[in-house]
């Protein structure tokens, strides 16, 4: 059966205080919803700064969700590492996976957006080598017991629920990345289906005798929104839904691999593109994709639409699929 993902960054250009506080509360109850409906997971991330209000705190969007649900797990892809404390993403991450029991997974990674390094004072040149330290410094901390950090012998308390700790795939897209998580026995999650650089993951698992794996995403991970007329919301929507593709593609420079990337300058090439696909649940379920990647409310689109999408997913495709 395909992975349901329900994905959320909360994106609303323009919005008045009171409307991006409705938003935030109804992807709360979004999530609520996919829950009780049996989808897998609510995957959020991390940006800084956007002028479309992208979302910036992924750990306490998550708190709310995981507070609010019972068995959905959420996937924060990612973290970008080097804009945290090591010893306080350390804490914030074992509340959340005590609170949940469990159903938090962070991915760490090290972004790519010189205007977030330059918001936080942090040498973006240095960013892998920073990247070293929380990737080292949250499974000791996690452990339990006392540990060197920074010359000085720390204890992080309270442990975690999840033993040995709790998931922290080590992202990214080149081989620089996949030869840190080797070497840190993490798991590898590439930033899209990307044989090369989980081949090398796997060649430097070998070399460095630690543990890990690589989570290679499915190579078809387009973002969904579902209708019963999907012309209908390309015309009404399509405009939102480039505004986000065309914002997400300025911030990634050459060399950066995304599975969601788009080279769309149009509505028209969007729609031919396939990175955002409207589609009814009939059309959807015949196209067979690995992973189901739902986007509600997509680009600031309105928040009935979105949940009229959600509801479309939920009961006429995870359904009929054995959710």
């Amino acid at each position: 059966m395909p992975v349901t993902v329900v994905r959320f960054n909360l994106v609303a250009p323009g919005a008045a205080p009171d409307a991006l506080s409705a938003r935030y509360r109804a992807a709360v109850e979004m999530a609520c919803y996919a829950d009780a409906h049996g989808i897998a997971t609510v995957r959020t991330e991390e940006h800084h700064g956007a002028e479309n209000d992208w979302l910036p705190s992924p750990l306490v969007f998550a708190g709310a969700v995981l507070g609010a649900t019972r068995r959905i797990a959420v996937t924060v892809s990612a973290v970008i590492g080097p804009l945290h404390d090591p010893l306080r993403l350390a804490e914030d991450i074992a509340v959340l996976d005590l609170l949940s029991g469990g159903r938090l997974v962070t991915v760490a990674g090290i972004g790519y957006r010189p205007e977030e390094y330059a918001m936080f004072g942090v040498d973006r040149v240095r960013r892998g080598r920073i990247q070293d330290e929380p990737l080292e410094t949250l499974p000791a901390a996690w452990a339990g017991e006392e540990f060197d950090y920074r010359g000085r012998r720390v204890r992080l308390t309270p442990r975690p629920y999840t033993r040995p700790h709790p998931p922290l795939p080590a992202g990214g897209s080149s081989k620089a990345a996949a030869r840190r998580a080797a070497r840190f026995g993490l798991p590898f999650f590439p930033s899209a289906h990307l044989q090369e650089p989980a081949a090398y993951d796997e060649e430097r698992l070998a070399e460095y005798g630690t543990g890990g794996w690589t989570m290679m995403p499915a190579a078809g991970t387009p973002l969904l929104h579902l209708t019963e007329d999907p012309d209908r919301a390309w015309a009404e929507y399509g405009g939102r839904l480039l505004h986000e593709a065309r914002t997400y593609a300025s911030w990634q420079p050459d060399g950066i691999r995304s599975a969601v990337r788009s080279a769309a300058t149009t509505v028209a090439e969007l729609r031919a593109e396939g990175v955002y696909r409207i589609l009814t649940p009939e059309q959807r379920l015949a196209r067979g994709l690995d992973s189901l990647v739902l986007h509600p409310p997509a680009g600031g689109m309105p928040l009935e639409e979105g949940r009229r999408g959600l509801r479309l997913f939920a009961e006429r495709v995870v359904s009929a699929l054995g959710g």
